[in-house]
């Protein structure tokens, strides 16, 4: 489920080429709150085009906030090739 979910970001276009090329900001960065969970407006500093629903796809324990590994998730699903 978990990849479909991260496959499905995937295929809405997140990310350009060039951003998943010049690599993501890491996520305490991001972290401005320091609550060790990224919120929507947080992960939209980094990443403007995020959408809502994008976010919840990423959130796969559905706490409204992405873990670290939540966003590394999302950086790797976003950052692979289209197959």
């Amino acid at each position: 489920m978990k990849k479909i979910v991260l496959t499905s970001v995937f295929a809405l276009g997140l990310a350009s080429a060039a951003y998943a090329q010049a690599g993501a900001t890491d996520f305490a960065t991001l972290d401005a709150d320091l609550s060790t969970g990224l919120s929507l407006a947080e992960a939209q500093a980094a990443w403007p085009d995020l959408t809502p629903e994008a976010f919840a796809a990423a959130d796969a324990d559905g706490n409204g906030e992405l873990s670290a590994a939540e966003y590394d998730a999302l950086i790797a699903a976003t950052a692979a090739p289209a197959t």
